[in-house]
Parts: structure tokens; sequence; C-alpha cells
């Protein structure tokens, strides 16, 4: 299986997310998903839905941190696997609680010094 991740290609790394979970919704279609990684300019979401290269999605993150929303565009669709998603825009309001999120992830991801 191939990684949703590919260090030659981000700019910015995106960090293994086990706890995260989205509603997310498109013109036909929307879904719980687990989010498989993340970073402050995209994720990969979880799903057996097919959608197209492109196509805008509406992003409600389930989390601790409170009500996160985004708009986030398909550009890698893996068939059965999921979504790799770049966000458009977060909701200026959910700016920091987003930030919150990735500095939660983050710490779960760092090697210990020492």
């Amino acid at each position: 299986m191939l990684s949703s991740s590919s260090p030659a290609r981000r700019r910015i790394p995106r960090l293994p997310s086990a706890d995260v979970w989205v509603y997310w919704e498109g013109l036909s279609c929307h879904d719980v998903s687990r989010v498989r990684d993340l970073s402050a300019s995209g994720l990969f979401v979880e799903t057996q839905f097919r959608k197209s290269k492109g196509d805008l999605l509406h992003i409600h993150f389930l989390v601790q941190e409170g009500s996160i929303r985004l708009d986030a565009q398909v550009r890698h669709a893996s068939h059965g696997h999921g979504l790799g998603l770049k966000i458009q825009s977060v909701a200026a309001k959910d700016v920091p609680l987003f930030d919150a999120l990735l500095r939660r992830v983050g710490s779960f991801t760092r090697i210990p010094a020492g």
C-alpha cells in the first residue's frame, strides 16, 4: 500500500493522527472518517467514497479542542483507502482551535530527546 505522505513532495510534513475524526460533506455525499495524517496545509481521510480531484469538501473536526470547520480540495483519491486533501480555508474563529489540534497531534509524534 502506498503511503499517504511523501516527504519529497511536501513542504510541511503531515503528522500521524490516531484519534482525529471528521465529518465531511461534498456535493453528492457525506461521511464520518478517521484522519490518517494531518498538517497545517492538508490531511488524508479514510473513506470508501469516491471523489474527483478538484472537488471541494466541507470538513468538520470531531475533536476535544472544539468545533473546527474548514474547506479542503481533493488533491488525491485512492479508491478504497481515502482522500488526500489540501486545506483551502479555515473559519477565522476556528484558527486558534486548529492550531491547538496541530500542537496536540504533534506532541504525540515527537521522539523524546536523550
